[in-house]
């Protein structure tokens, strides 16, 4: 079985003073670091996904904008895979699927953010065409929402988002017990 890392838009707009500023976004950052790390030097496939906001409407990694520059605790070095989006699902419209087939991937490793948003909209795309997917949650990361009035705190949102991908789509790990693996 053939496995490849994703680092799903670890972008400066969500760092602090970004534009669309996340809850953990540092450390979830550094945790991905290590995955990276971890994939570099087991020579296993790595893709980084950087989103592109293109609607007439977005307000954050907007293109040729440093906040859309892929942060620099995950920057991709030379041979690894990048592949550019302008939807939350990082297979729409992209190559990521032909690629991952291509190496004859099976098993994806998820970091990235947001996890009430990207991280659960390839998450589940992966799984409909067939991959095993692990979330390592404490390498992604989201922020705080509101519905119908009511303020949903970002640990609330992270935690439901991952135990309601791991009821059928995902291991969800954090990254020492991926690590000690």
């Amino acid at each position: 079985m053939s496995k490849a890392l994703i680092v799903i838009d670890i972008q400066n707009d969500y760092f602090e003073n970004g534009a669309m500023e996340l809850v953990g976004a540092l450390q979830a950052s550094e945790n991905a670091k290590q995955l990276l790390t971890k994939f570099r030097n087991e020579n296993l496939p790595i893709v980084h996904v950087q989103h592109i906001g293109m609607s007439p409407d977005a307000t954050f990694f907007l293109p040729d904008t440093k906040g859309a520059e892929i942060h620099k605790n995950v920057k991709p070095e030379d041979g690894e895979k990048l592949i550019v989006k302008y939807y939350p699902n990082s297979f729409k419209e992209t190559d990521l699927l032909d690629h991952l087939k291509s190496l004859g991937v099976t098993e994806l490793v998820f970091t990235g953010m947001m996890t009430h948003m990207c991280i659960d909209a390839t998450v589940r795309a992966a799984r409909d065409f067939g991959f095993k997917c692990t979330v390592i949650g404490d390498a992604c990361a989201t922020r705080d929402l509101e519905v119908k009035g009511a303020h949903v705190k970002a640990a609330d949102v992270q935690t439901a988002f991952l135990a309601a991908l791991t009821f059928f789509y995902a291991n969800i790990q954090n990254t020492k017990e991926y690590l000690a693996v």
